[in-house]
């Protein structure tokens, strides 16, 4: 597959993301498909939701595909289509103003068996052919005001390709199965996919690979890194940054504190705001480099737990660039 207009992609912070998606959707002409795993009609997103359903008034074909994840986040406990709480009977009200105005909306996980097992962790937003991609951002407003950013690029093929792979998601969703990890892109750019298996991530195994070659990893997400992963960084020249267990809430708290105790890694980060993204930065010994961005936590816990990722590893000078720049800005 050409994706060849990847090196124009720029990275958004948050904000940015959400002001430019608003703007593409109320121009769209034939497609917006969206994939999250939260999404909350709130003050930060009101305008999406509102953009989302004036696009399909108006005829567009709008996909809104979301993980009932929502509700546990939101709610605090995994009851779905609860009228127990305010705040998820607000969810079902958003779910039915989207569907009324001709939004194909889905809620993704209705037969999961646990919170945390077989999630869509995935993220991307389609818009014609204007693809957002390769971040970690949540659509409400803790995610909004999260550390993090997405990627916008113009590439009609990829565009393409993540329609099919969310279609795929919906009917692995629908028939309760995973599918296996895969890759497709060129040299330059691939483009990993986590399909759900238990135990199998694409992404998990290549960071592991870069991380074992590297002379010099940077290294960033919310959690600290565990598994083969984690012992990996330990021995390698690195720098991490994930968020200190008393900046997470209380369940995120706990993973950190049990990774952090037990991989023996310490962070670097030293910031207030909360890191919701994920990249990994590699240099080798003959100068080169290499990034892995994406919605991934690398996280051996998600790994086994099988959930959905998606994650762009590039050697492109200009994306690594544009990583660096956020790392010294709102990151070291």
């Amino acid at each position: 597959m050409n994706i060849s207009m990847l090196p124009r992609a720029q990275l958004l912070l948050p904000d940015d993301y959400l002001r430019d998606a608003v703007r593409r959707i109320t121009l769209a002409n034939n497609r917006v498909n969206l994939l999250t795993i939260i999404i909350v009609d709130d003050e930060k997103t009101k305008s999406l939701i509102d953009a989302l359903c004036a696009a399909a008034e108006r005829g567009v074909l709008v996909t809104v595909t979301a993980d009932i994840f929502t509700y546990a986040e939101i709610g605090g406990h995994f009851r779905f289509n609860t009228r127990s709480s305010k705040k998820l009977r607000h969810l079902t009200a958003m779910r039915n103003r989207l569907q009324k105005s001709g939004v194909h909306f889905k809620w993704l996980g209705t037969v999961a068996t646990s919170l945390l097992s077989g999630r869509t962790h995935s993220k991307w937003l389609i818009v014609d052919d204007y693809v957002y991609a390769f971040g970690g951002v949540n659509l409400y407003k803790k995610g909004i005001e999260s550390t993090d950013y997405m990627f916008g690029m113009l590439d009609e093929l990829l565009a393409d390709h993540l329609v099919v792979e969310q279609r795929h998601i919906l009917r692995a969703d629908r028939n309760n199965h995973a599918y296996r990890s895969h890759k497709f892109g060129d040299n330059t750019n691939q483009i990993l996919v986590d399909g759900g298996f238990i135990g199998d991530s694409i992404i998990y195994r290549r960071t592991c690979k870069l991380a074992k070659e590297a002379t010099g990893i940077t290294y960033v997400s919310q959690f600290c890194p565990t598994g083969k992963l984690g012992r990996l960084l330990k021995k390698a020249p690195s720098t991490l940054y994930f968020n200190p267990w008393n900046q997470a809430n209380s369940l995120n708290a706990v993973a950190i504190r049990i990774g952090s105790a037990v991989s023996g890694l310490k962070t670097s980060y030293a910031r207030t705001p909360y890191i919701h993204a994920k990249c990994m930065l590699f240099t080798f010994a003959d100068g080169s480099k290499r990034a892995i961005t994406g919605s991934h936590n690398f996280s051996a816990a998600g790994v086994w737990l099988g959930t959905r990722e998606i994650a762009l590893e590039t050697s492109d000078p200009r994306i690594i660039r544009q990583l660096e720049q956020f790392i010294a800005k709102h990151i070291a």
